[in-house]
């Protein structure tokens, strides 16, 4: 089977539990894994940034990949996440972090930095030509602080070959126009925002790596597919039940919004690592009533 083939639909951007000494909760790391892989995703993601990476240390992250392959047992494809402001650092995180059971890696691009399109160019280029395994961009600016032209992404799908596609997190649905129609036809373009996924697949889109999918499975997962088979009449119907929930997801910090919704699932714990807090006590009862009243 393709990359294509096998990225095609709904990815999960899993979640870090963590127990009451803050340490990882693989326990729960299990639950929410077997979760969403028995309510019908197409594929995870161990190590994004919804995994609070930024916290983690390198044990840590070497210790929940392998767990990820261990639960996981080659149920569904896995994608490890590997990005950085340090070309050089993830790099030799490419040795030193287990992927010899993933299918690519994820790769946001450098934060805080700031590099001109040339140097986000240039730290793709070497990375992906260092990597074992196909890398996806992952273009976020709204974390990073610098968008990924949708031109630097052309001309990395067509001059670096182990690129593969791309999640796609910008909200300008013109630049995500551009990236389809300018792409190789085998490049990969996924959704990096479960609100704007619908009309993302409408105008070409493969799917989505979702935040949504760890707390709503079964509900996201039917949306894209339901979109990717061209019926978006009932794709729509069923995506504006859950936008209520989207903006409780997002409006204070992801993952503290997801970690919330799982906990009152019964799946983790709601702790999170510093700078992260959990939401606040008004909007935890918000996502409460909407489980209650909506699920």
């Amino acid at each position: 089977m393709s990359l294509k083939s096998q990225l095609k639909g709904t990815g999960v951007a899993l979640v870090t539990p963590f127990t009451s000494t803050h340490a990882v909760d693989f326990d729960a790391l299990s639950s929410v894994i077997n979760y969403v892989i028995e309510n019908g995703v197409e594929y995870v993601i161990t190590l994004g940034t919804t995994g609070e990476t930024p916290t983690l240390d390198k044990q840590e992250k070497i210790d929940i990949v392998n767990y990820t392959y261990e639960i996981v047992n080659d149920r569904v494809p896995i994608i490890v996440g590997i990005g950085g402001n340090n070309t050089h650092e993830i790099i030799n995180d490419l040795d030193k972090i287990p992927l010899h059971k993933a299918i690519a890696v994820l790769s946001a691009s450098p934060y805080y930095s700031k590099p001109s399109q040339e140097g986000i160019y240039q730290h793709y280029k070497a990375f992906a030509e260092a990597s074992p395994k196909p890398v996806l961009l992952y273009n976020v600016p709204g974390r990073t602080g610098r968008n990924i032209a949708a031109s630097t992404t052309i001309r990395l799908a067509h001059e670096v070959k182990n690129i593969i596609g791309i999640k796609e997190a910008h909200n300008d649905l013109h630049q995500c126009m551009e990236i389809i129609r300018d792409k190789p036809d085998d490049f990969i373009v996924v959704s990096g925002d479960d609100e704007l996924s619908l009309s993302q697949i409408a105008f070409g889109f493969d799917g989505v790596i979702s935040v949504a999918a760890n707390c709503f499975p079964k509900q996201f997962s039917t949306i894209v597919r339901l979109a990717l088979s061209g019926n978006f009449a009932e794709a729509a119907k069923k995506h504006l039940q859950l936008i209520q929930a989207y903006d409780y997801l997002f409006v204070e910090n992801n993952p503290a919004g997801v970690k919330a919704f799982l906990y009152e699932l019964g799946l983790i714990q709601n702790y999170l690592r510093l700078p992260v807090t959990p939401v606040s006590e008004a909007l935890q009862q918000k996502i409460k009533k909407f489980i209650h009243e909506k699920l």
